[in-house]
């Protein structure tokens, strides 16, 4: 099935591609020559989705999923996981008021927060790469889905399996992974968590933050990063994050310690998520 998704231009694929090739994991998803392939599940059902850009202000969708009647949940997944409803004009004339946002957002007009397929892929995604780099991170994601996800029958190459489940994760061994004792506790324990409250990741929810800091070994940076990514809370805020005291440096000349980063992104209100991405952006081309 071929579907068109549109969007109100600009729209920097560039930064969205690069952000989620630099984040693929092995056997789930693959980008190549420009398109984003992934295997995707739903409600039990596996099958995949390629999402390229088009020419008529639109990303292009090739989906291959046998349930017809869950195409309009895959269009809404995939709407918000590719940021396509933002008011990116809105959110700039606020930012703009920032000299340094006003520059970045100059240099990539069309910016877009990634979001995410799913919102324990990204809860897991989150917590396995706290304290280690990007591409360990992925490198783990990647043995605990050949590991436990299911075997996909595809015809994308490089798509063989699908995330695995909640219930699946809630009873793993996660130490088979090679991850510390209580970082495996952490994942078994989200997992669980969704099993007994579905709608712990659902968007837009009321008290979503508080929710994830209730459960062990979820702390602010990872609550924040979720609630970005998966809840859509534009103002999700992971203070004190590395990458965004580096980004300032670099930009600046000087490195601010958190309070001060907060302090600045207090400005930022209620943006302050779209301010983190132009800022990790501008990181990935500085490198």
């Amino acid at each position: 099935m071929r579907l068109s998704l549109a969007y109100a231009p600009p729209y920097d694929w560039e930064a969205m591609l690069g952000f989620l090739a630099a984040r693929a994991v092995v056997g789930m998803e693959v980008v190549v020559e420009g398109v984003y392939s992934r295997s995707i599940g739903l409600n039990g059902v596996h099958g995949t989705v390629s999402v390229w850009l088009g020419t008529a202000d639109a990303l292009e969708v090739e989906l291959d999923f046998p349930d017809p009647a869950a195409v309009p949940e895959i269009v809404v997944r995939l709407r918000r996981m590719f940021d396509l409803d933002a008011d990116v004009a809105l959110m700039q004339a606020h930012l703009a008021n920032d000299p340094l946002l006003a520059r970045l957002i100059a240099e990539r007009a069309g910016l877009r927060i990634p979001g995410a397929w799913d919102g324990l892929e990204l809860a897991f995604r989150a917590v396995l790469g706290q304290q280690i780099t990007v591409v360990a991170a992925i490198r783990l994601a990647g043995k605990l889905v050949a590991q436990y996800g299911a075997p996909l029958v595809s015809t994308v190459p490089g798509l063989t399996h699908v995330f695995p489940e909640a219930h699946v994760l809630a009873a793993a061994d996660m130490a088979a992974l090679g991850m510390p004792k209580s970082r495996g506790r952490t994942l078994s324990g989200v997992a669980q968590a969704l099993l007994e409250e579905p709608s712990l990741f659902e968007p837009n929810r009321e008290g979503g933050v508080a929710r994830l800091l209730a459960l062990h070994g979820i702390g602010e940076w990872t609550a924040q990063y979720i609630a970005l990514r998966q809840l859509r809370d534009l103002d999700g805020f992971p203070t004190g994050d590395v990458g965004l005291l580096r980004a300032l440096e670099v930009l600046k000349g000087q490195r601010p310690n958190a309070r001060e980063l907060s302090l600045r992104a207090e400005a930022w209100r209620p943006y302050r998520g779209y301010a983190a991405q132009l800022l990790w952006t501008s990181l990935s081309r500085a490198d």
